[in-house]
C-alpha cells in the first residue's frame, strides 16, 4: 500500500467522524429538553446558553448540518470509490460496486445509527459538546442558509402550510405520565401537576356544596340556635338568609358570634359580612382570584334565575388541587365501600367524573353528580330499591335524602372469560 493511501485512508476516516458528528447533532437539538437546558443557563453554563441561541434559530441550524453531513459523505463516498480503483488495477466498474457496499454500510453504522443512538440517550450533553464548532459553521454557510430560508418561505407560501399548533391540554397531561413512568417525579407530584392541568376547566357547578346539603341560618334565628348549628356544623362560617335559602344575606362569621366571655351581645346584622355571589358557569381558576381580591373564604353560586344553587369554599377550590383536606373535626367517609367482589356501595354527592373514572364509563348526562345521573336513567323521584342497568353496571338506589339517591349499590358483571 503507498503512502497516498495511507492518507486517503486517514482523510476518510475524518470524513466519518465528521459524519458522525454531524448526525449525532442533528438528534440531540432535535431530541433535546429545553426546560433543562434553560435550567443550566440560568445557572450560568455558557453552552447551555449558546445552545439555546442556536435552538433559537432552528432553520438555519438545521441546514447548516444537512450541508455539512452531505457534504462529508459526498466526499467519503469519493474518496472511498478513487481507492478501491486504485487498488483494483483500475477496475472502475467493481471498484465503484465494492466503493458503494462498503460506503454504505460504514456510513450506515458508524456514521448514522451508533451516534443517533447515543445522542438520542444523552441529547443535552452532545449539544453543548457540538454548539462551539456548529456556531462556527452557522456563521461560514450563512449566505446559503440565507437562500434556503427564503426558499422555505416561498415553499410555505406555495403549500398555504399552517403553523403547527401549540401543546394541547391532553398531549401535556401525556408528557406528564411520560415523566412519571421515567422517575422523574413521584406519583403525589405527577397527581397535583394533572389536577393543576384540569384546574383552568372546571366551574364553580362542579364543585359546589349543593343548597339541600347547606348549613345556614335564618336572620330570625335565635343565638341560642345558631350556637346550636355551629356545635353540631363544626363549621367556622355559616351562610345567613333570609325567609329562604335563595334569599342569602350575608355570612356569618364564628370568631364573631364568640368573645371571650361567650355568645357577642351585638345584633346578627351587625355581625355577618356581605355574600360573594358568582354564576354557576364560573371557573374556579377566576372564582379562587374572585375570593382572594374579595378577602372572602365562601361563595354563593347562583343558578340562571338568580336562585341559589350552592356554595364553594376556599377549601373545596384547594382540594381540587392538592386532593382531599381532613381536620380534626371532620369525619372520613369512605365513598366507595366494597360489599363484594363485584359490588360498590358509593356515595352520590360525588361528581360523576369520579364514576365514571372508577369504572371507565362515558354516560351521556348534564349531570354534574352521581344522584343527578341516577335520576335521569330512572326517569323519576327515586326510591330505595329502584334499579337500572347501564352497559355492564347494574345500579339499585340504596339509599334516599330529600329525594334524591344518596347512595348506590353498582354491580359489575363479570365477563365471559372471568
Amino acid at each position: 500500500m503507498q503512502s497516498s493511501d495511507v492518507i486517503s485512508i486517514v482523510i476518510m476516516a475524518v470524513l466519518l467522524l465528521m459524519s458522525a458528528y454531524f448526525s449525532s447533532t442533528e438528534t440531540a437539538f432535535s431530541s433535546l429538553n429545553k426546560t433543562r437546558i434553560k435550567t443550566l443557563a440560568e445557572k450560568g453554563n455558557r453552552r447551555a446558553e449558546l445552545v439555546l441561541k442556536l435552538s433559537d434559530k432552528y432553520d438555519s441550524l438545521l441546514s447548516t448540518i444537512l450541508i455539512g453531513n452531505n457534504i462529508v459523505n459526498i466526499g467519503l463516498t469519493s474518496m472511498c470509490t478513487i481507492l478501491f480503483v486504485r487498488l483494483l488495477n483500475g477496475d472502475q466498474e467493481m471498484g465503484a460496486t465494492l466503493s458503494t457496499v462498503v460506503t454504505t454500510v460504514v456510513v450506515l453504522i458508524f456514521g448514522e445509527i451508533s451516534p443517533k443512538s447515543l445522542a438520542k440517550d444523552r441529547p443535552e450533553a452532545f449539544a453543548m459538546f457540538s454548539a462551539p464548532i456548529l456556531r462556527v459553521l452557522v456563521a461560514l454557510l450563512t449566505p446559503i442558509n440565507f437562500l434556503f430560508t427564503q426558499w422555505k418561505k416561498l415553499l410555505s407560501k406555495l403549500t398555504k402550510t399552517e403553523d403547527a399548533p401549540k401543546m394541547t391540554q391532553d398531549e401535556l397531561l401525556m408528557l406528564v405520565d411520560e415523566v412519571e413512568q421515567e422517575g422523574t417525579i413521584d406519583e403525589n407530584e405527577s397527581t397535583l401537576l394533572r389536577n393543576a392541568i384540569d384546574f383552568t376547566d372546571q366551574e364553580a357547578e362542579e364543585i359546589l356544596t349543593h343548597r339541600t346539603d347547606l348549613e345556614a341560618v335564618s336572620v330570625e334565628a335565635t343565638k341560642e340556635e345558631i350556637a346550636a348549628v355551629f356545635s353540631e356544623s363544626k363549621f367556622s362560617r355559616l351562610p345567613v338568609y333570609e325567609e329562604n335559602i335563595d334569599n342569602i344575606v350575608g355570612i356569618l362569621h364564628q370568631k364573631d358570634f364568640y368573645t371571650a366571655s361567650g355568645i357577642t351581645d351585638k345584633s346578627l346584622s351587625e355581625l355577618i359580612t356581605p355574600p360573594l355571589f358568582v354564576p354557576k358557569s364560573e371557573k374556579i381558576s377566576d372564582l379562587l382570584g374572585t375570593l382572594q381580591k374579595n378577602k372572602s373564604h365562601i361563595a354563593v353560586i347562583v343558578d340562571e334565575y338568580g336562585g341559589t344553587l350552592g356554595i364553594v369554599t376556599m377549601e373545596d377550590i384547594l382540594e381540587e388541587l392538592v386532593g382531599e383536606i381532613w381536620d380534626e373535626h371532620d369525619s372520613v367517609v369512605e365513598s366507595f365501600k366494597q360489599i363484594d367482589e363485584n359490588t360498590y356501595r358509593i356515595d352520590c354527592s360525588l361528581s360523576i367524573d369520579d364514576l365514571c373514572q372508577f369504572y371507565d364509563i362515558a354516560p351521556e348526562t348534564d349531570s354534574v353528580v352521581i344522584s343527578g345521573w341516577v335520576m335521569e336513567m330512572l326517569g323519576k323521584v327515586p326510591e330505595v330499591g329502584d334499579s337500572f342497568t347501564y352497559g355492564k353496571l347494574t345500579v339499585t338506589v340504596y339509599e334516599v335524602d330529600s329525594h334524591s339517591a344518596a347512595w348506590i349499590d353498582v354491580v359489575m358483571q363479570p365477563s365471559e372469560e372471568e
